[in-house]
């Protein structure tokens, strides 16, 4: 009697267990709120910024849309507080024929003053100058403020494979990249370059050109040119002009985002005459 107890106990209490899990699996999990971004994948697709990404003045917002949302090659893009209230309005361009159906890139840089509430909504509308409400459309994303007194925003550069998959050597993009507060934001945002990508970057396409491992040994601004001394390292077995190219850009994007630099001049070990060469 006792031997077919046991057993038939210990079966219960295994489907009791295998109850609770199931029924427990079944309650929904909380998810992260990235807007209406993937019911409008099909029409319009965002590269930068990324849902909930901190964001600063100047935003750069880059991503790719159908033909049909664009009017004239633009359509507005607005950039909303926690309170719904605009703060920014732009017009993105069409970066390439937009009389398609097809995905074409575009671009578009919003200039605000930081708001007081930490997060709010960037709205990509479809232009739609009949007014119909039957052809109205936009894609919402949320984004955080910073509101630190303690970060600020710089912005490197890197190519991408996404932006411009024809691979043209010189021409680069920005990423943003939040870092804390300093007097020397010129170096600060060389040595977030000088790290390269994130994985999520690499994930939408970004690379570098820049050997890893890369140093700086100096760094001077002085009548509106940025003299920049690397080590030995940025040049190690680098050769072709499509990646020489894309290293010179790069770093000279990244220092010129600065309204103190106009020009930059780039050297390694002091030297600057015979330097990555193709």
């Amino acid at each position: 009697m006792n031997k077919t107890i046991i057993p038939f106990g210990i079966l219960l209490l295994v489907l009791g267990g295998i109850s609770i899990w199931y029924f427990t699996s079944q309650e929904p999990q909380a998810t992260e709120d990235i807007g209406n971004e993937l019911e409008k994948a099909n029409l319009i697709r965002i590269f930068a910024p990324r849902p909930n990404q901190a964001v600063y003045s100047p935003l750069l917002v880059q991503g790719e849309a159908r033909g049909y949302w664009f009017f004239e090659a633009s359509f507005p893009v607005r950039l909303l507080d926690g309170n719904g209230r605009e703060i920014a309005l732009g017009i993105a361009q069409a970066q390439d024929e937009w009389m398609t159906e097809s995905f074409v890139p575009f671009v578009v840089e919003l200039t605000f003053e930081t708001p007081t509430t930490r997060t709010g909504t960037l709205v990509l509308e479809r232009d739609n100058p009949s007014g119909l409400a039957e052809n109205a459309d936009a894609l919402n994303m949320p984004v955080r403020f910073i509101l630190s007194q303690d970060d600020m925003g710089v912005q490197v550069f890197f190519n991408s494979n996404q932006l411009d998959p024809e691979a043209s050597c010189n021409k680069v993009f920005p990423v943003q990249r939040i870092i804390p507060k300093t007097q020397a934001v010129a170096r600060a945002a060389l040595e977030e370059l000088l790290k390269g990508p994130s994985t999520e970057e690499k994930a939408r396409g970004y690379f570098t050109s820049v050997n890893s491992n890369v140093g700086i040994k100096n760094l001077v601004i002085e009548n509106n040119v940025a003299r920049v001394d690397f080590d030995e390292q940025l040049e190690f077995q680098v050769g072709g002009s499509c990646r020489v190219s894309a290293i010179r850009a790069q770093i000279t994007e990244t220092l010129e985002q600065f309204a103190t630099v106009k020009s930059v001049v780039i050297s390694v070990n002091g030297r600057t005459e015979d330097i990555l060469q193709p």
